[in-house]
């Protein structure tokens, strides 16, 4: 059992911190820790620093994506303006770096690049001598994840591993692990079931519809397309806290009689209703691409953000777990000729269940649990 453990997230979309809050969750459920803490990175920064890196990222998904995914492709070279880019990290970070050195945990385990890099350079410079673990929150692994200095990697794929290797990166520095998810996620709960406690129709193919990410006018033009599916469906449009947005689909007449819309509100009971679905239409973010693949629900991918959920697009549909729409006036056609389709549709789903790793966060705190022992 370790006395401390640290876990450094970033609050730049939702992914990394969910992760670290699966991993903070799985330690707890182990009770392979003392003293759990976890911590967001940018806590840690001043205000304008925090701005710019939090807010930014998010403005540039729903405002200019194309420059998201440019910015992607630039910064995606091994080791390129490391310096200049530790200087201004560590300007910024000072309050950080001191509580590190006064926390002095057992490990410390970074879901996000930026807490990951300041702790490798504190390490090469002997300024810190704790061991940390960098869990990579997506399939593939952006040069930005890179350090010189740590103690092991956790990554999702094979192939993940192979390109560290190719980098001169230790392969036994190296676990596959998968992207660690609410250990919920793994347990199995009867379709059924979930349907009846969510007052879903028990026989029509269940839809999860990622909202939260899309404008409202985005959200409306989906909808419309899954609309035109001839065969009845029922549609979860989950749109998370955005309660101005739930009230208004609550509201909106139904057009179509085959497809029953039902707006859902934050919840963190996520994994039922994704137990009670069949498909999921959205972003393919890391967490949320792990978490349907662990309910065996096959993916249909709708502008993903260019860069890494580019990259999760492509490791789906080289799996044969998910579809991708470009067109999104074609989004229901596509959905309902693969619903149409029922031993494709059971094909993909068992390929789904194959690519997951739903027990992923255990084999993290399972491999630093052993290397503590060794």
């Amino acid at each position: 059992m370790f006395k401390k453990i640290l876990i450094l997230s970033a609050s730049v979309g939702n992914g990394h911190t969910r992760a670290a809050q699966a991993l903070e969750k799985t330690f707890r459920l182990k009770n392979a820790a003392v003293e759990i803490r976890h911590e967001d990175t940018l806590d840690f920064t001043n205000p304008l620093f925090r701005q710019i890196y939090g807010k930014s990222y998010i403005d540039l998904v729903n405002n200019m994506p194309e420059v998201l995914g440019w910015m992607y492709d630039q910064f995606d070279e091994p080791w390129k303006n490391e310096k200049r880019r530790l200087f201004l990290e560590k300007l910024n970070t000072q309050p950080l770096v001191k509580m590190l050195r006064e926390y002095a945990p057992d490990w410390i385990v970074c879901t996000h690049f930026l807490p990951a890099e300041i702790i490798s350079d504190l390490k090469t410079k002997g300024k810190l001598k704790c061991p940390q673990a960098i869990v990579v929150t997506d399939f593939d692994l952006h040069a930005l994840w890179l350090c010189r200095n740590y103690e092991r990697y956790f990554v999702a794929l094979d192939e993940t591993k192979y390109y560290l290797e190719t980098l001169g990166f230790p392969p036994e520095k190296i676990s596959v692990t998968g992207i660690p998810i609410d250990p919920v996620f793994a347990e199995t709960k009867d379709k059924q079931a979930m349907r009846e406690k969510y007052n879903l129709d028990a026989d029509k193919p269940t839809i999860i519809l990622s909202a939260g990410g899309f404008g409202v006018g985005r959200i409306e033009i989906l909808l419309k397309s899954l609309q035109t599916i001839k065969q009845p469906v029922q549609i979860l449009a989950m749109c998370g806290r955005n309660e101005e947005l739930k009230n208004k689909l609550a509201q909106a007449p139904n057009a179509s009689e085959n497809c029953r819309i039902i707006p859902v509100g934050f919840t963190t009971e996520m994994d039922e209703y994704m137990s009670a679905s069949d498909l999921v239409v959205g972003k393919p973010g890391g967490l949320t691409t792990c978490e349907a693949m662990a309910k065996g629900l096959i993916f249909v991918i709708v502008n993903p953000i260019p860069g890494q959920e580019e990259r999760n697009s492509d490791h789906l549909l080289e799996n044969g777990a998910g579809i991708r729409c470009n067109n999104l006036a074609t989004l229901g056609y596509k959905v309902q000729q693969l619903l149409k389709d029922k031993e494709r549709l059971n094909f993909m789903k068992q390929n789904a269940l194959k690519f997951s790793r739903p027990r992923a966060a255990n084999e993290i705190v399972d491999t630093l649990l052993k290397i503590e022992t060794t």
